[in-house]
């Protein structure tokens, strides 16, 4: 069973780490290797035999586009570059595409995120640790190349690592292709981030502003996407502006109940991201300052997309 194995990249030092894990694997099943360096400028080259491409520079699934339109094989595997896949990765990847009716267009592997066993493990770490569960996330998964051919790749107007794999997913599937599980194994390391980094990802929130235009209200159910909290983002952010807006007109019977109001949720908000993680000084202090900013930064991101996207399909 051939494959090509595409790696898109922004040159993080642990693209050395993954590329060391499957080298080995790759050259004993004669797989192809294709890198997308999706930094500007001319790629840098590798210490591992593998085909080096300039990505478009811009975001994870034009990069991925760029990769498996230039692979040689029936199918392409995907694999992030902050995974470590296990020494029998490669063997695996053969049995698991082996194993693949005529009918299934895509095998994902098994995501394995370590987290701290001496206490409860922080906001991010839980965030991180939510990928395992991931259906049909791109940290790896294998496509046919018919499949990613027939539905036309990854949608390029979704720029971040955040809802591309999931869309793709489901344009594949209704193409008629089946998707399925196999027994490949990675392991995803939680990365170190800044306090801020929860603040950071709301710009995907504009992500979900199109695809809620593209596949109608249901779009979650769809996608298989768990429920957010926008709704309860929507109003935090309402009654905040109300209190403030209340406030400057002098009314302040309306200001302090808006102003209540947003405590409340933001509080709510705070505590419920606060309870299940190590509730030590440095992680509480986080979570209350972010609580505060997240709801009106979700939906400021959301508006925007909903405003680009609002007359487009």
């Amino acid at each position: 069973m051939t494959a090509s194995v595409v790696v898109p990249t922004l040159g993080r030092p642990s693209l050395g780490t993954l590329l060391d894990a499957i080298a080995p694997g790759v050259a004993k099943h004669g797989f192809e290797l294709l890198v997308v360096d999706d930094r500007p400028g001319a790629p840098e080259p590798l210490d591992v035999d593998a085909t080096v491409l300039p990505g478009p520079a811009r975001g994870p699934a034009a990069a991925r586009n760029v990769g498996w339109r230039a692979a040689k094989h029936d199918w392409v595997a995907f694999l992030d570059d902050d995974v470590v896949p296990d020494p029998d990765w490669a063997d695996r990847l053969a049995e698991d595409l082996a194993a693949a009716g005529a009918g299934v267009g895509g095998v994902q592997g098994v995501l394995r995120v370590p987290l701290p066993d001496h206490r409860r493990p922080t906001d991010w770490e839980r965030v991180t640790a939510g990928l395992a569960d991931g259906a049909w996330i791109t940290a790896d998964m294998a496509y046919r190349r018919d499949a990613l051919e027939r539905c036309g790749g990854f949608d390029e107007r979704l720029p971040r690592a955040f809802r591309e794999d999931a869309e793709l997913a489901y344009r594949v599937r209704r193409e008629g292709w089946t998707l399925r599980r196999g027994a490949r194994r990675v392991t995803h390391p939680v990365r170190p981030e800044s306090p801020w980094v929860s603040v950071r990802t709301q710009r995907g929130n504009a992500d979900d502003a199109l695809l809620r235009r593209l596949y109608g209200p249901a779009w979650r159910e769809r996608l298989e996407i768990p429920p957010g909290r926008r709704p309860r983002h929507v109003a935090i952010t309402v009654a905040g502006l109300t209190a403030l807006a209340a406030a400057a007109a002098r009314r302040p019977r309306l200001a302090a109940l808006a102003a209540l109001a947003w405590a409340a949720g933001t509080a709510e908000f705070a505590a419920a991201r606060i309870t299940p993680g190590p509730r030590d000084a440095r992680e509480v202090g986080t979570m209350l300052v972010t609580s505060a900013v997240i709801p009106p930064v979700a939906t400021f991101h959301y508006g925007l997309g909903w405003w680009r996207w609002r007359a487009r399909g």
